[in-house]
């Protein structure tokens, strides 16, 4: 893990690029704690599921209702990312449910993790990263604590690296090389997600603060949440939902999928958020410990 000592910060984005639920800008008070240098991989998961026997949300069967009230019984399996037909193709043509997808088999039946025990752990729900961050002796990051330690503690900063455009001078993360969705050119060496460590870690000395995959965090999401909550240090009331709130958690970081074309989820500001029983083949964590008195 890396130390981050604590601090003030200027948390969220007016520039171009920004958008409404990153606004407005505020100042938040962080203190000290550790993270993980590294999202966490398939070989830290396995030693848990073994230890634990735990099995995830993607490896149970479900069942969910029509709007006409029919029960319809459902397969375990997740969100696999499947390259569109054609250009007219939305982002429900992007993804997939394959049956059988899960964190040991990251694209169904027939793909499995052997020789990617480096690679970050994916098809992982919130549930499942609250439950090995609860067994290491750790917890999920505030959204706070997330983007202050991808900014390294500094302001102004748009990526973890700084201010240069992904697309400029040598690469600096995992993402969608080309046009989004439809071709990659996988310049950075990777089509999907890539073991931890291939590019330069920020200031801080995390790696893949940006891209690679999308990173659970504690909070549940509010768009105008900023707005609401700027007296609050560290924003940890989002770790409870209240009914000014969405049922979604916050996702930071980006992943592979991310391009400046279509999300530009790299950027340290940048929010997404989603159910925290969902899961899909971009989506991972790492976790954060606080310091011991």
């Amino acid at each position: 893990m890396a130390f981050i000592p604590g601090g003030s910060f200027v948390m969220g984005s007016d520039d171009e690029q920004a958008r409404p639920d990153e606004q407005p800008l505020h100042t938040v008070q962080i203190a000290d704690f550790w993270m993980d240098s590294t999202e966490v991989t398939n070989r830290d998961f396995l030693a848990f599921t073994e230890a634990t026997g735990y099995t995830t949300t993607a490896e149970k069967d479900f069942s969910y209702t029509l709007p006409d009230g029919t029960q319809v019984q459902q397969k375990a399996g997740s969100l696999v990312f499947s390259v569109p037909a054609n250009d007219h193709a939305g982002v429900v043509d992007w993804w997939q449910f394959v049956e059988g997808a899960n964190w040991r088999h990251p694209q169904g039946p027939g793909s499995d993790i052997e020789g990617k025990e480096d690679f970050p752990v994916v098809h992982i729900s919130w549930y499942d990263a609250v439950a090995y961050a609860r067994w290491c002796g750790k917890r999920l990051p505030t959204e706070a604590e997330w983007e202050y330690a991808a900014r390294s503690g500094k302001a102004g900063m748009r990526y973890p690296w700084g201010n240069e455009p992904v697309t400029e001078g040598k690469i600096k993360c995992n993402s969608w090389n080309g046009r989004f969705p439809y071709q990659n050119t996988a310049t950075d060496g990777y089509t999907r997600s890539a073991p931890v460590k291939q590019y330069p870690a920020n200031a801080a000395g995390l790696y893949d603060m940006a891209g690679n995959v999308w990173e659970w965090c504690s909070d549940w999401y509010g768009v105008d949440f900023y707005a609401v909550s700027q007296k609050n240090t560290n924003l940890k009331v989002r770790t409870e939902n209240t009914d000014s709130l969405s049922g979604e958690k916050v996702m930071r970081g980006g992943s592979f999928l991310c391009n400046d074309s279509y999300c530009s989820g790299f950027r340290v500001a940048a929010r997404m958020k989603t159910s925290p029983e969902t899961s899909l083949e971009h989506t991972g964590f790492r976790c954060v410990k606080d310091i011991q008195p």
